[in-house]
């Protein structure tokens, strides 16, 4: 008796090996939170840059926004936890979810004390006013 070498008909053989590792690989990286940073757009108007930073879902209170050594950092924490009970109260699958974000983006000539920002919707906006161009005046100095 011969073995039958017509290959199976059976549809999980008949897949594409790497298809399993594929989505092997999809369902264990899609347990860990976002690793993305914040999307930013910059303005650079005559007397200000514009920053428009997109933090949704956040709340205002966990948004911290700070202007040190020229560099503008903007922080987001959150973390949600879902539960689900059975009707006996018992947690039958609970999920906790903790995306932190970090941007920092570098800014030479600003006016400190006249930094502005405000969030609404899911966006920040921040104002960074330019410093006054300082008197640069040559002055001729006579050669005797």
């Amino acid at each position: 008796m011969g073995f039958d070498m017509r290959p199976f008909n059976n549809s999980f053989f008949n897949t594409d090996p790497s298809d399993f590792f594929r989505d092997v690989g999809r369902q264990f990286f899609d347990q860990f939170p976002s690793t993305g940073g914040i999307t930013t757009d910059v303005k650079e108007l005559e007397d200000s840059y514009l920053v428009e930073a997109e933090l949704p879902g956040m709340s205002k209170e966990n948004i911290s926004l700070n202007f040190e050594n020229n560099v503008l950092t903007i922080e987001g924490k959150q973390s949600v936890e879902n539960s689900e009970e059975d009707t006996n109260g018992r947690v039958i699958h609970r999920e906790r979810s903790v995306n932190d974000v970090k941007r920092q983006l570098s800014f030479d000539n600003i006016q400190e004390d006249g930094i502005k920002a405000s969030y609404d919707n899911g966006i920040l906006n921040i104002t960074l006013p330019k410093k006054d161009k300082e008197d640069n005046s040559n002055t001729n100095i006579q050669i005797d």
